[in-house]
């Protein structure tokens, strides 16, 4: 891909993969059933021809958390062959994948020493997590461990959600609506908790990076900072920054669905915090280059930042 006679070196930081030798591990476990891999999700050369159909050069793989139920043992044999797969897949496509580490988030001194070892020893550049642990929000203080963990080593850390079974009633029916709606707004839910209980200000060099555009927040975000203006009696913590402030030090992939909804993303957080996404394999896009290249308002520079620039020095690659 080159950009005003500039080559770009296209990083997808939304892409989700999954590891086949787990089977075993949780075989005769409750999670057993999450052992079962789609083809689609396994990386190998056809994921190669894909990514290069869509004009992706490094995709950033992660795997969905789906063992927060699991106990420490288990946890803890999980997550060290994920990770130990994750990096051999990366050793042997060096030019076309890195990783972000699992981690044992119920457990948050065992995810500290997850992620450590994922960064120092793996060679890794961060940890996908869920938008929530077990219906605990991510600023439980009980985690903190885990963010003191991932700002020492300045390590990304991409928040993808898992859906509200709180609601999951309102979301039944027609529309898919459990994702549709739940998943952008479990994003919503949890990127807040991190702005009003604290977590950005105890931890502020976080590098803290959401799916799916960061779900609603940006796209409504000034009634955060009228909330506390409005009803100040519900306002018990004093923050650093107004609420909004806060956008423009996280980060948030492109899967939006216009060209508006992308400049207004870059309106409200900047651009040198945009990222690509494409959700890949799951069909939400098979177009994320085109609708950075096409979105109008966007400078050349903008551009190129954002289709690999802006991933490339947060994960410390050549861009």
């Amino acid at each position: 891909m080159t950009v005003g006679g500039r080559r770009v070196k296209v990083v997808d930081l939304h892409a989700h993969c999954a590891i086949p030798e787990a089977a075993p591990v949780l075989a005769n476990t409750p999670l057993a059933s999450n052992g079962r891999s789609a083809a689609n999700l396994i990386v190998g050369p056809d994921r190669i021809r894909a990514m290069d159909a869509q004009g992706i050069d490094v995709e950033v793989l992660s795997i969905n958390p789906f063992w927060y139920a699991a106990d420490r043992d288990l946890a803890a044999r999980l997550i060290d062959l994920q990770n130990q797969k994750l990096a051999d897949i990366c050793r042997t496509y060096p030019d076309r994948f890195v990783a972000l580490a699992s981690v044992a988030l119920q457990h948050p001194d065992l995810a500290a020493e997850q992620l450590q070892t994922a960064v120092k020893t793996l060679g890794m550049h961060g940890a996908a997590i869920g938008g929530h642990v077990n219906a605990e929000e991510l600023s439980a203080r009980r985690l903190d461990p885990f963010w003191a963990m991932a700002e020492s080593l300045e390590a990304l850390i991409f928040i993808h959600p898992q859906g509200i079974p709180e609601v999951s009633a309102r979301l039944a029916g027609n529309g898919f609506l459990s994702n549709v709606i739940g998943n952008p707004l479990e994003t919503t839910i949890a990127l807040s908790h991190l702005i009003f209980d604290g977590v950005l200000d105890r931890f502020p060099r976080l590098r803290v990076a959401a799916a799916h555009g960061g779900g609603y927040l940006p796209a409504y975000s000034a009634r955060s900072d009228q909330g506390c203006v409005a009803f100040p009696a519900n306002c018990t913590a004093t923050l650093k920054k107004r609420p909004t402030e806060y956008l423009k030090q996280m980060y948030f992939d492109s899967l939006v669905f216009t060209g508006e909804e992308l400049r207004h993303l870059v309106a409200e957080c900047g651009a040198s915090q945009i990222v690509v996404g494409t959700d890949y394999p799951y069909p939400w896009t098979t177009t994320a280059v085109d609708h950075v290249l096409n979105t109008q308002g966007l400078s050349d520079t903008d551009r190129v930042a954002i289709l690999g620039g802006n991933a490339a020095r947060l994960l410390g690659i050549p861009s």
